[in-house]
């Protein structure tokens, strides 16, 4: 019984995270802050502009595109 219930936990783990609903989410880390304190590229964890512009707000900081995503191949699909 411990078999089957393993097997099927692993095989819906599986389908979780090989399913298109997964790959659809855009990237969490497409705005860096950037600036002195932060060196480069930056604290790469904002998802939309206005999140990275709402944590620089008051600061010496900036926000950018992150490399990794400027730089990565687009998916045409």
């Amino acid at each position: 019984m411990r078999r089957i219930i393993l097997a099927l936990a692993s095989f819906a783990a599986l389908m979780a995270v090989a399913s298109p609903a997964a790959r659809a989410h855009p990237p969490i880390d497409r705005y860096c802050l950037q600036g002195r304190s932060w060196g480069y590229p930056g604290n790469c964890q904002f998802a939309t502009y206005q999140q990275c512009l709402a944590t620089a707000s008051g600061t010496s900081a900036y926000c950018g595109v992150n490399p990794r995503y400027a730089l990565s191949q687009q998916r045409t699909d």
